[in-house]
């Protein structure tokens, strides 16, 4: 295995929202030396990346990435999700279980894991069912599924309406250690909703989904958390009710956490424009005053981490009238320079959004990774924050093309990526290196 010194970088270290100009030594896979100032020359072993002043942090960890495989390889595949993710500085994916077969056997959380180490080249952490075949009745088994491998438990873009069997399910997860993860959806409030309910909604035409969709079942879910003492993480809130609801949870001091889509922190209802279908996304964007709340939040605390919810879709469920087409969009390699335009802006220091997408994930998921520490894995990404460019969504990784940021001007971008010491992605001046 290579060894590099990545020398002439800003550190950024996630924990201490520190930044400081130095270098860092990789060696078998770690984080062997962090130096201050300048560095000195490569040790004989290693191979010099001069990194000129870009900023170097972990990579970057996305909780929420829908893949096809297996099933729905046509949508993607491990191996193209993980192209995807680390031209986007993503070293590490969590998979839904909503595949075919769902992931809710440990077979299925086996071959997952060993279809990742065969042809995936960031880490892939498969998230199991709480549900057999999500269908919201019966539970799977949290015990084998997390000596399996299982990360966290969720049905994916289905909420368990039941709530007893939310309860059993919080209470079993307790007893393991276990990560409860819901997808905070009322179907029922839904129902044949599409957007954002107000007035847009009504002038387009077009079915709403009320907020109450989110706050209802969101507040039921931490009633139950405070019954049964669960570690509990509502995958994403999209509107202001939302994260009153996590803050009155956080200062009681209930196991509560939660993420934001960078959808929702980046784009609102308006930019569904003449019915792009490629904004039809769940939850759905919402008004501008929402989007600011969660933005805010963020700033704040009190929500955790930001995901890509990367739910890729082909031409058929995509290209279709609005209510119609399928929700979701490709977001994993668009996720930093997405939530970059929030730097730019001034809504979030730089800091602040890395450890939203590093060390907050790592914390919740229990990895060591999400750390620039000497002994941490050498997951790294070197980030040119003041790269402009314009997204061609023919350029992307993933097998399919719907991303809701086709054709729009971007900031920020990774321009290098180390997985276990190992590089990945490597662009321009940096690509001799690999």
């Amino acid at each position: 295995m290579s060894s590099y010194l990545l020398a002439n970088a800003n550190l950024l270290d996630p924990e201490t929202a520190r930044e400081t100009a130095g270098a860092v030594l990789v060696r078998d896979g770690r984080i062997a030396d962090i130096a201050a100032g300048a560095a000195p020359g490569a040790p004989a072993d290693a191979k010099r990346v001069d990194c000129a002043g870009r900023v170097l942090t972990p990579g970057l960890i996305d909780m929420r990435a829908f893949v096809g495989e297996p099933g729905a390889e046509h949508r993607e595949t491990l191996a193209s999700a993980s192209a995807a993710a680390a031209a986007g500085g993503v070293t590490t994916l969590v998979c839904m279980p909503d595949t075919n077969p769902v992931i809710d056997e440990p077979a299925i959380v086996d071959f997952v894991l060993r279809r990742a180490r065969d042809t995936a080249s960031v880490n892939v952490l498969p998230a199991a069912a709480i549900t057999k075949g999500l269908a919201g009745r019966e539970m799977t088994e949290f015990g084998l599924l997390k000596e399996a491998g299982a990360v966290a438990f969720t049905d994916g873009l289905r909420a368990v309406a039941n709530a007893q069997v939310l309860r059993r399910a919080l209470t079993y997860a307790r007893d393991f250690d276990a990560l409860i993860v819901q997808h905070v959806e009322e179907a029922s409030l839904v129902a044949e909703g599409v957007m954002n309910e107000g007035e847009l909604a009504s002038r387009l035409g077009l079915m709403g989904i009320p907020r109450e969709a989110e706050t209802v079942m969101l507040e039921r879910d931490i009633r139950l958390v405070r019954l049964t003492g669960a570690r509990y993480h509502a995958a994403m809130i999209s509107c202001a009710d939302s994260v009153e609801i996590v803050r009155r949870a956080k200062q009681d001091g209930l196991p509560v956490t939660c993420g934001v889509s960078v959808n929702n922190l980046v784009l609102n209802e308006n930019d569904i424009g003449h019915y792009r279908t490629f904004c039809r996304l769940s939850p759905p964007l919402r008004h501008e005053t929402d989007r600011q709340a969660v933005v805010r939040a963020l700033d704040e605390g009190v929500i955790d981490v930001v995901v890509s919810d990367h739910n890729p879709q082909d031409v058929e469920t995509k290209r279709l009238p609005f209510a119609e087409a399928a929700d979701g969009a490709l977001g994993i390699e668009t996720l930093l320079g997405a939530a970059m335009r929030l730097v730019h802006t001034g809504d979030l220091a730089l800091p602040k959004l890395i450890a939203a997408l590093t060390a907050n994930p790592a914390r919740i998921l229990g990895r060591e990774a999400g750390r620039l520490a000497v002994g941490a894995p050498a997951d790294l990404v070197l980030i040119d924050p003041d790269l402009p460019y314009v997204l061609d969504k023919r350029r992307l990784k993933s097998r399919s093309k719907n991303s809701p940021f086709d054709e729009a001007r971007l900031q920020g971008a990774a321009v290098l990526t180390l997985v276990g010491g190992r590089i990945v992605h490597a662009v321009d001046d940096l690509a001799a290196a690999a």
